[in-house]
């Protein structure tokens, strides 16, 4: 499992851990400041992923200690880990209210407002969550639900997640201030600050999903559509079988290549059976 299963978890899928969505952690006035600074879009760092690509230039030491304390402090701000589906359900199994909210980075990339992140509470009704970010001043917004945040049910969401898996989406879900998680995004390389920092450059911003994705050969016609949403580039094409095949050590078990399949020939497999990339988050 990952470093927060066992820190935040208690050895058990951290972000299914109610504890870490209660409200008795909003308490904390640093975290309500995070959260409203966050969500209201003050502190927008567009130079954010030019100062990370410049590590690729820089020695290797110097890279190395920049990339330690960097994961490090985002470790206890703000980090994410990839959820495929089934978690994202277990997730709002758990959770009593979602809101649909602008995305921190697509604003910040496109200068656009692009509503693909969910804001998640535990508490009753609307609980502290809700209430900091509606006391936010939403001047910002120029897309065309500018009257306010859109309050949806857990089944509405959960049709918006299974539509974005169709476009190729990633689930991710966010602390905070660790350990508490107060969102779910919807990510892909092109407009994730969080994704191009991890995949593109290769400084952590989120953890791998607890899962590994596998091809059944049998199954594969070799279409290659799943190719075409893998934000990861772990899956390949044998020309020889003319059948796909996942690089596990690629994989980050988002599950997303199994909503193109058209004969199911995608299973995901807990990251702790498949040795070669059991260590890898």
């Amino acid at each position: 499992m990952c470093e927060f299963c066992h820190k935040h978890g208690e050895g058990k899928k951290w972000y299914l851990y109610a504890e870490n969505y209660s409200a008795d952690l909003l308490s904390d006035l640093k975290r309500r400041k995070f959260i409203a600074d966050f969500f209201s879009l003050t502190e927008q760092s567009p130079g954010l992923l030019t100062n990370i690509g410049t590590l690729r230039i820089m020695p290797a030491f110097v890279k190395s200690a920049i990339m330690r304390y960097r994961v490090g402090r985002w470790k206890e701000s703000h980090y994410g880990q990839v959820l495929p589906i089934e978690d994202v359900e277990r997730v709002f199994g758990l959770v009593s209210n979602v809101v649909r909210l602008p995305c921190y980075c697509r604003h910040i990339n496109l200068g656009t407002e692009q509503r693909f992140c969910y804001a998640v509470s535990l508490a009753p009704q609307e609980g502290e969550m809700f209430k900091i970010i509606k006391e936010i001043d939403m001047d910002y917004l120029t897309g065309p639900d500018t009257s306010g945040l859109e309050e949806l049910t857990k089944e509405e969401a959960l049709e918006n997640f299974r539509q974005y898996e169709k476009e190729g989406l990633c689930h991710t879900i966010w602390t905070f201030v660790t350990p508490f998680i107060g969102g779910i995004c919807n990510c892909d390389r092109s407009d994730c600050g969080a994704m191009q920092a991890t995949v593109t450059n290769g400084v952590p911003h989120m953890f791998r999903a607890e899962y590994v994705a596998e091809v059944n050969p049998e199954l594969c016609n070799g279409c290659r559509q799943c190719m075409r949403v893998c934000q990861f580039g772990a899956i390949g094409y044998s020309a020889a079988n003319k059948k796909v095949f996942i690089d596990p050590m690629r994989c980050y078990g988002c599950g997303i290549c199994r909503a193109s399949c058209t004969k199911d020939a995608i299973n995901l497999h807990d990251r702790a059976s498949v040795p070669v990339a059991a260590n890898l988050w």
